[in-house]
């Protein structure tokens, strides 16, 4: 969504009203919102959406992927342990979560 917001994507009032909404959902204990920045390099991912559904039984935990023909739900252990990398990549070179929150709302203020 930042993404969407830094290209022009939509109406600024609706990109500013969903940014703070996501900086509110983010004040909630069990939510953790990390911002990958533009110039990190190394990119782990397709930028593809995924979804890492977790639980106390890792035998049901699941990937969900968004793709253009609807979701993929992924359970084999392999991918699971592909996609658990994948994700703890992206959140070694993501910004801590104060400068996340500190980003995202700068780019309130710019819209």
């Amino acid at each position: 969504m930042i993404r969407a917001s830094r290209m022009g994507f939509g109406d600024p009032d609706i990109a500013r009203a969903q940014l703070h909404q996501l900086l509110e959902a983010s004040e909630q204990p069990t939510i953790t919102l990390l911002v990958l920045p533009f110039g990190q390099t190394g990119f782990p991912a397709s930028g593809q959406p995924i979804t890492y559904a977790a639980g106390d039984v890792s035998q049901l935990d699941t990937v969900v992927l968004d793709t253009d023909h609807g979701c993929e739900f992924l359970d084999a252990e392999a991918q699971l342990n592909r996609y658990h990398s994948v994700l703890d990549r992206m959140e070694s070179r993501a910004l801590s979560e104060s400068e996340s929150r500190d980003l995202i709302h700068r780019i309130t203020i710019e819209l």
